[in-house]
């Protein structure tokens, strides 16, 4: 049962998609009278609202710029940028903006399970689906939602009885979360991304560090990326809570970290100045990329702060495979590795991914967001054997090539249909020798040749495959 009610309020809807069609139904099932607004009118956008239609739902195709008329709060889907002008013509007349994350806490009832959270530029999807390994190895009932593609607001409303939520927030749902308090929460790591929507890299960070505001047990940041602990010196916590941080390196006190090749806690011990507790191997991290390693160690402590046991942490570890598309390796070819890291979409993300190997042909390009790329050419430049740049703003990369690594071998390929990928393979093939590895990390958006980086990834392996069986 809803803690909220909204009997007879006028609530509108800003989205459809994802969030916006289960939030639409559950504002109506509160009693509140909904209208939903979107800028697009297509045939997909028609297909989502006949069924809310069916409901008494007024959506509104086509206008997603003019507050309906007497609205007493607006719940807004991710993407909607807070300039947009439906938000700015509600604070005007001082209607409240919720997210449908801040709908779905105020929904939570009585006995609802507590929240563990997590978000980061990189790593937030995979450290929650570590986290949720781990709890189920504990035997906790759980789930692993939010931006991860389960709507919280459904999860709210269901009725399996959770022991608690595996809960991914991205920086859109936190602007508008202002009260949302999780039993504990981790900030994986801070690196300029989505600035466009939040017009600052210092407005991109307060968002990120509302997921510390409330937190009751720990605050649980990245060593190695200050910006992550400032957030949480900064945040207004309950009473008792603590800073736990993580470290590739030997942990200290209040810190979980690897010694010799083993995960270890030094945090939630008896004695954490002389104690630390082994938690599991490096090798049961899959894929042991140090990157990885860290979003272990993330899921690791908010798992630990919940009162997991050690065996848990290491059998949920050795559970959790990852999502597609993720450092996954396709196939070996001649003795060459082909990983497919499509969803490594910045410059932060690619450059964990190219720290993962020692000699690499990078296959990149796409569509840069306006980011640069000499700082991740500069710290990459010696591990790279050739370079193969597909996708609308190659250029950007070939110049810092030029720049920062001008005797690494580039293959410029001039064409950016879809095709390109088996090209790009083929290229990346002739450069590599054996032992080395070709990795697909674009540091880009896809959308330029591709509908996602799913397709991306998708068509780097459809081709890796085609090679492997001309090779045989």
């Amino acid at each position: 049962m809803s803690a909220l009610d909204l009997t007879g309020q006028q609530v509108t809807v800003a989205g459809l998609g994802v969030s916006g069609v289960p939030a639409a139904r559950a504002l109506a099932g509160l009693g509140a009278v909904v209208t939903v607004v979107n800028g697009s009118d297509g045939e997909r956008e028609r297909a989502q609202a006949a069924p809310l239609e069916e409901l008494g739902i007024t959506v509104r195709l086509g206008d997603g710029d003019t507050l309906p008329e007497g609205t007493d709060l607006v719940v807004t889907t991710p993407g909607w940028k807070p300039t947009s002008p439906l938000f700015q013509a509600a604070e005007a007349v001082g209607v409240p903006v919720w997210g449908d994350v801040e709908l779905a806490w105020r929904m939570r009832g009585p006995d609802a399970p507590p929240w563990l959270a997590v978000t980061g530029t990189n790593g937030k999807t995979t450290t929650v689906r570590m986290l949720a390994a781990i709890l189920e190895a504990e035997g906790l009932r759980t789930a692993a939602v939010g931006n991860i593609g389960v709507p919280l607001v459904d999860v709210v409303l269901s009725d399996e009885p959770y022991d608690v939520l595996a809960v991914e927030l991205s920086s859109y749902q936190l602007h508008w979360a202002p009260s949302v308090r999780a039993h504990s929460a981790a900030v994986l790591n801070l690196a300029p991304d989505h600035l466009d929507w939040h017009g600052s890299m210092e407005a991109y960070a307060a968002d990120k560090g509302r997921i510390y505001e409330g937190n009751t047990v720990a605050c649980v940041y990245n060593v190695a990326d200050k910006a992550t602990e400032d957030l949480v010196r900064e945040a207004d916590v309950e009473e008792g809570c603590r800073a736990i941080g993580f470290t590739l390196g030997t942990p200290g006190p209040s810190q979980l970290g690897v010694v010799e090749g083993i995960l270890v806690d030094r945090a939630f011990v008896e004695n954490r100045q002389q104690q630390a507790q082994e938690l599991a191997e490096v090798s049961d991290v899959t894929p042991a990329a140090p990157h990885n390693i860290a979003n272990a160690l993330a899921a690791a402590a908010l798992a630990r702060a919940f009162g997991v046991r050690p065996r848990s942490v290491r059998d949920g570890l050795r559970a959790f495979h990852p999502d597609a598309h993720r450092i996954e390796h396709v196939a070996d070819v001649a003795g060459v590795a082909y990983v497919d890291d499509s969803k490594a979409t910045n410059t932060h993300a690619t450059e964990a991914s190219l720290a993962a190997y020692e000699h690499i042909v990078w296959i990149a390009g796409g569509l840069a967001k306006g980011a640069t790329f000499d700082e991740l050419v500069q710290k990459s430049a010696g591990r790279l054997r050739g370079v193969v740049l597909i996708g609308a703003d190659r250029a950007l990369i070939r110049e810092a090539l030029a720049r920062h690594a001008p005797d690494v071998p580039v293959v410029d390929l001039d064409r950016t249909d879809t095709g390109a990928m088996s090209e790009a393979v083929r290229e990346a093939a002739r450069l590599a020798r054996p032992g080395d590895t070709v990795l697909l990390a674009p540091a880009c958006a896809s959308m330029d040749m591709y509908l996602n980086y799913n397709k991306r990834g998708e068509a780097f392996a459809d081709a890796v495959r085609t090679l492997a069986a001309q090779e045989q």
